[in-house]
């Protein structure tokens, strides 16, 4: 990439102050946003949706208009873990839609043009969202609604546009069926509206905003995750800017390119050992033919009752494209945990990075936190499978740790209903094994930005992490 966007990307990063909005007004813009919109939504029986059905051959929940995205049935069979074959149900949604973010320098600063957006599921209502939040179905307005804001910042080639980042990456893949979406930053040079609902932020302030609890949604967190920042030459041009140790530390392991424990070959090796070893046989089948699993008038769900379950609801939201509609949701049954252990390795903050195979995953296995806990009873230690680590996150003052970072953070408002999970990044001690099972290998953060460039590498709860990473 042009070491200058990497170096504009940086600065932005470093930059906390904003004339235009600073973080506290932002806050009290967001209340001020909530307060304003009616937004209602309702849990409804799935007799009571419109345009929604089961259909008649194989139970699978579809929308009259074949888009959108569908609940559909899957079987599962794989040589990966202890559980060798499974069925569930399974978001069907083969549209790659947009998450794009529009950014401008103003006064040697870039600025992202950021929405504060209600989705459905979300479990405070507005939550900050890209520019542009759309799948194809949206934007080509199957709906019926009007077309999203700024969506021809993205469709048109204009000589006021020029590409920043651009990335197809991968959505749940214990939930979708290998989803994918189009992760893209942009950079205008013309004068832009800021419409109603929108504002400039620093890069910065979307970081600072992530230590706070569901204020920054899955979508934007998947699409900063992958700003690449340069490497250590890029210090030289930033001076005077406050950090702790540990954000130094952070900044080091994402510019430092020499000091990395295993090489990127090494790394690359070791995914494709994986890969070639896993099989994943994954056939579509009937919802209405998946074992385990029971539907009644209001919700699907696994006979005990874990997982997740889907439910329908009325949405009544005022400043949406269409005001009132009804739709599906996964509702899970608990809260998750996700989390990153880090240990300074070579003087290099390394992470713990686990190959995991999902049921919905693109390419077989996908790099994911040291700890991933979605689904199972993991806080009762009833999980179907032994969740290694995950002593560290559930007891850290057990351990030689420090908490580094510790937030909920939302899955994303338009498929689940008010899901969110855990965020952790803990710093483990000397003490720690820096030999570690076939299944895990350490990372810098610059090695990782290099795989999210690729698709179906980083998974959906790694990106989500790396996002909160912060250099002041």
């Amino acid at each position: 990439m042009n070491k200058t966007v990497e170096y504009n990307f940086l600065k932005s990063a470093l930059t906390l102050e904003n004339p235009f909005l600073s973080t506290e007004a932002f806050m009290a813009w967001l209340e001020e946003k909530k307060a304003n919109v009616n937004h209602k939504i309702t849990p409804i029986k799935f007799s009571e949706m419109s345009n929604w059905g089961f259909n008649k051959q194989t139970g699978n929940l579809e929308h009259d208009s074949g888009k959108f995205f569908s609940i559909e049935g899957i079987n599962v069979k794989t040589n990966w873990g202890t559980v060798s074959e499974w069925s569930q149900p399974i978001i069907n949604q083969p549209e790659i839609g947009f998450l794009g973010i529009i950014t401008k320098k103003i006064d040697g600063v870039l600025y992202f043009l950021m929405q504060a957006k209600i989705e459905p599921g979300n479990i405070n209502a507005v939550q900050l969202s890209p520019t542009l939040q759309a799948t194809k179905s949206n934007y080509t307005q199957v709906h019926k609604g009007t077309p999203p804001n700024y969506l021809e910042y993205f469709l048109d080639d204009r000589a006021d546009v020029t590409v920043l980042l651009d990335q197809l990456q991968s959505e749940q893949g214990a939930r979708f069926f290998k989803k994918r979406n189009r992760n893209i930053i942009v950079e205008v040079t013309s004068d832009i509206e800021v419409k109603e609902d929108f504002c400039w932020l620093t890069l910065g302030q979307i970081k600072q905003l992530l230590a706070l609890d569901n204020v920054i949604n899955m979508d934007t967190r998947t699409v900063i995750s992958g700003i690449p920042y340069g490497d250590i030459e890029l210090l030289d041009k930033i001076k005077d800017f406050k950090q702790s140790d540990h954000e130094k530390a952070l900044l080091n392991s994402e510019l430092d390119t020499k000091n990395a424990l295993n090489s990127m070959e090494g790394i690359i090796s070791w995914i494709t050992k994986h890969k070639a070893f896993a099989e994943l046989d994954v056939e579509k089948i009937p919802l209405n033919s998946i074992s385990d699993w029971h539907k009644d008038e209001e919700s699907i769900h696994h006979e005990a009752f874990k997982y997740f379950s889907v439910i329908a609801v009325r949405a009544e939201i005022g400043n949406r494209e269409v005001h009132s509609w009804t739709q599906p949701l996964v509702k899970s049954s608990q809260e998750g945990i996700i989390a990153f252990l880090v240990k300074e390795i070579n003087g290099v903050l390394h992470f713990l990075v686990q190959a995991k195979l999902e049921s919905g995953n693109f390419d077989i296995i996908e790099l994911a936190p040291t700890v991933q806990c979605l689904t199972g009873n993991y806080r009762k230690g009833e999980n179907e499978y032994e969740v290694e680590y995950l002593d560290y996150v559930l007891n850290p003052a057990s351990k030689n740790t420090t908490v580094r970072y510790s937030a909920f953070q939302s899955e994303e408002g338009g498929r689940f209903f008010e899901e969110q999970n855990k965020n952790m990044i803990i710093e483990v001690g000397d003490d720690f094994d820096v030999n570690v099972s076939d299944k895990f290998i350490w990372m810098t953060l610059n090695q990782m930005k290099a795989f999210i460039k690729f698709n179906n590498y980083l998974n959906i709860q790694s990106r989500s992490l790396l996002s909160a990473v912060k250099f002041v």
